[in-house]
C-alpha cells in the first residue's frame, strides 16, 4: 500500500511569500506612479529592479540550499522581505523606496529558491506547486479587493512584508543545514546537472515567456484606467475576479495531473495565453478588458504549474527548478519596463500584438522540451528507451511515485527476449526425501 500523501504546508506558505510580489506587480507599479509622482517608465523601472533582485537571489543560491540549510535561508529571505518591503512602505523618499524594494526583492527570491528546491524533492512536485499557486492567487485576490479603497503608495509593499512575517513561524518545520564536506558523487552537491541542453532551452524560453506575461501584467492597471476608462476600484475587482478564476484553473490542473502529459498543457496553453494578451491589450471597455484578464489569469497559472513540474522533473535535486525559475524571474523583471516602453512608443494594442507573437514563437521550444524529456520523472533504476514504449514513464507519472536520478541510454533499443523455462514448477513438497540426480523437475515422488 502507498503511504498517505502529506501536504507540505511550510513549503506552500514559503512559496506564497516568495511569489506574492510578482502577483501584486500591477498595483505596486500603479501605486508608486500615483503616490510618488513617478512617470510610468520610472515606476516600471522600480518594479523591474525589484524583480531583478529576486532573480539574482535565485542564481546565487540555487546550489547552496542543501549546504546552508533550508530553514536558515528561508528565515533570511523572509527577514529581508519584511525589512525591505516594510521600509519602502513607510517612506516617501524615492531612493529609499527603490533600495527597500530591491532588498525585499532579494528576500522574495531567497524564499522562492528554498521553496522551489524543496518542492522538487517532493514525491509529487506538481501537487505542491499547484497548492502554492492556489495560495498566492487567493491572497493576491484579497489584496486587490482591499487596496483600492485605501490611500497610500506602500499598501501592497506592506502586505508582502506582513505575509513574510506571518510565514516565519512555519520555517521551524524546514530542515536545518548539513555543514561538512561536499559530496561530489552521484546526487552530491557538485554532481553534473542532468538534461543540460533541455534545461538551458527551457530556461531561455521561460525568460521570454515570463517577459511577455509581465510586460502586459505590469501595465494592465493602466490599460484598465486609461484605455478602458474604468475606475481603479473597478480594475481591482476585475483583477480579484481574474485571480479567483485562476484558482479554479489551478484546481483543474491539480485534478488533471499528468494525464495529458506536459507538452499539450504547456504548448496549447501558451497559444491560448497569446490570444488573451492580444484581447486584453486592445480592450476599450469593461467587457473586453474583463474577458481578456479573466481568461488570461485562468490559463496562466495552469501552464505555470506544468512548467514548474517540468523543470523539477529535469533534476530531482531541484537545481533546474531554481535555475529555470530564476531565468523566469529575469523575464519577469524586464517585463514592466518592456511593457511601459512598448506601450509608450506604439500604444497598448500594438504592444499586445508584439507580445502575443513572441509567445507563439516561444511555445515551440517549450513544447519540444516537454516532448523530449517526457515531462515525467522516471523510476530510480529504470531506463528510458529511445523510440520504445514509455512504460516506465507512464508508471512513474502516477502520483506518489518516488523520483531519482536516472541514466539515459543512448544506444539503440534492444529487443526484449522472453526466455522459456523447461518443465513446470514443482509442487510444494510435504515430506522430505533423498535427493535423486536422475529425477526430472516436477516428476512425481
Amino acid at each position: 500500500m502507498f503511504a498517505p500523501r502529506t501536504t507540505p504546508w511550510p513549503l506552500v506558505a514559503l512559496f506564497t511569500a516568495g511569489y506574492l510580489a510578482p502577483y501584486l506587480l500591477p498595483t505596486t507599479v500603479g501605486r508608486l506612479e500615483r503616490g510618488l509622482g513617478l512617470s510610468a517608465t520610472q515606476a516600471g523601472a522600480v518594479g523591474s529592479a525589484l524583480l531583478l533582485s529576486s532573480a539574482t537571489a535565485g542564481f546565487l543560491l540555487a546550489s547552496r540550499v542543501e549546504r546552508v540549510g533550508a530553514r536558515t535561508l528561508a528565515r533570511l529571505g523572509l527577514l529581508l522581505a519584511a525589512v525591505g518591503y516594510g521600509g519602502a512602505a513607510l517612506t516617501t523618499a524615492v531612493p529609499a523606496v527603490v533600495a527597500g524594494a530591491m532588498i525585499g526583492g532579494f528576500g522574495s527570491g531567497t524564499a522562492t529558491t528554498v521553496a522551489a528546491t524543496r518542492i522538487a524533492a517532493e514525491r509529487d512536485p506538481h501537487r505542491a506547486s499547484a497548492l502554492g499557486l492556489l495560495s498566492v492567487s487567493a491572497l493576491a485576490g484579497v489584496v486587490y479587493l482591499t487596496v483600492p479603497h485605501l490611500p497610500g503608495h506602500g499598501l501592497t509593499l506592506a502586505a508582502i512584508a506582513l505575509t513574510a512575517l506571518a510565514v516565519w513561524p512555519l520555517t521551524s518545520r524546514l530542515p536545518a543545514g548539513t555543514p561538512g564536506p561536499r559530496r561530489t558523487g552521484p546526487g552530491g552537491a557538485t554532481a553534473r546537472l542532468p538534461h543540460r541542453r533541455s534545461g538551458l532551452v527551457l530556461a531561455g524560453a521561460m525568460l521570454l515567456w515570463s517577459l511577455a506575461q509581465n510586460a502586459l501584467w505590469g501595465v494592465s492597471g493602466r490599460i484598465g484606467v486609461g484605455q478602458a476608462h474604468l475606475s481603479e476600484a473597478t480594475v481591482g475587482v476585475v483583477f480579484a475576479v481574474a485571480l479567483g478564476a485562476g484558482l479554479l484553473g489551478v484546481l483543474g490542473a491539480g485534478a488533471l495531473g499528468p494525464r495529458l502529459g506536459r507538452a499539450l498543457p504547456i504548448g496549447g496553453g501558451t497559444v491560448l495565453i497569446a490570444g488573451c494578451i492580444a484581447l486584453s491589450a486592445s480592450a476599450t471597455g469593461l467587457g473586453s478588458f474583463a474577458a481578456g484578464e479573466i481568461a488570461w489569469n485562468t490559463i496562466y497559472p495552469v501552464v505555470l504549474s506544468y512548467l514548474i513540474g517540468l523543470a523539477a522533473s529535469l533534476d530531482p535535486r531541484g537545481r533546474w527548478a531554481v535555475l529555470v525559475g530564476s531565468a523566469s524571474s529575469l523575464g519577469t523583471a524586464a517585463g514592466p519596463l518592456t511593457g511601459s516602453v512598448l506601450s509608450a512608443q506604439a500604444g497598448f494594442p500594438v504592444m499586445g500584438t508584439v507580445l502575443a507573437t513572441g509567445l507563439l514563437l516561444v511555445a515551440l521550444p517549450m513544447t519540444a522540451v516537454a516532448l523530449h524529456t517526457g515531462g515525467r520523472p522516471l523510476l530510480p533504476g529504470a531506463v528510458r528507451r529511445r523510440g520504445g514504449h514509455p512504460a516506465a514513464a507512464v508508471v512513474a507519472a502516477a502520483p506518489g511515485t518516488p523520483t531519482g536520478t536516472v541514466p539515459e541510454v543512448g544506444a539503440p533499443e534492444q529487443p526484449v527476449v522472453e526466455i522459456p523455462l523447461d518443465g513446470t514448477p514443482a509442487p510444494a513438497q510435504v515430506t522430505y526425501d533423498t535427493a535423486a540426480a536422475t529425477r526430472a523437475p516436477g516428476a512425481a515422488h
